[in-house]
């Protein structure tokens, strides 16, 4: 009778091992496309993008918009989006979730 409950649960361990397993490699494969993204964003003006305060108070409102895909837009966010557009030519092409995972990586 024990049989087939100690079965169960351990397919259901493994099962959740397996799921946790794949957020592990999805949020790795987040990572490594942010930063594969920021590489264009390491310049000297980088260097003052960095140090600038909007763009440091916006990690939070980036790290939500990512894991959210875009549905939450923080008011830091959107302030840090135009400060890096003003600044980097390179920023004004670039998508919101683009400059978010760059945020995130700075």
């Amino acid at each position: 009778m024990r049989s087939p409950l100690v079965v169960a649960t351990l397919g259901l361990l493994l099962i959740a091992d397996m799921a946790q397993a794949q957020t592990v490699v999805q949020t790795s494969n987040i990572i490594v496309r942010a930063f594969g993204r920021s590489i264009d964003f390491t310049s000297d003006t980088t260097t003052s993008i960095r140090d600038s305060k909007v763009v440091r108070a916006a990690h939070d409102d980036a790290a939500t918009f990512v894991a959210t895909d875009g549905s939450i837009r923080g008011v830091q966010l959107e302030s840090a989006f135009n400060t890096l557009r003003d600044r980097l030519p390179e920023a004004r092409n670039a998508s919101d979730h683009d400059l978010a995972e760059a945020i995130l990586v700075l």
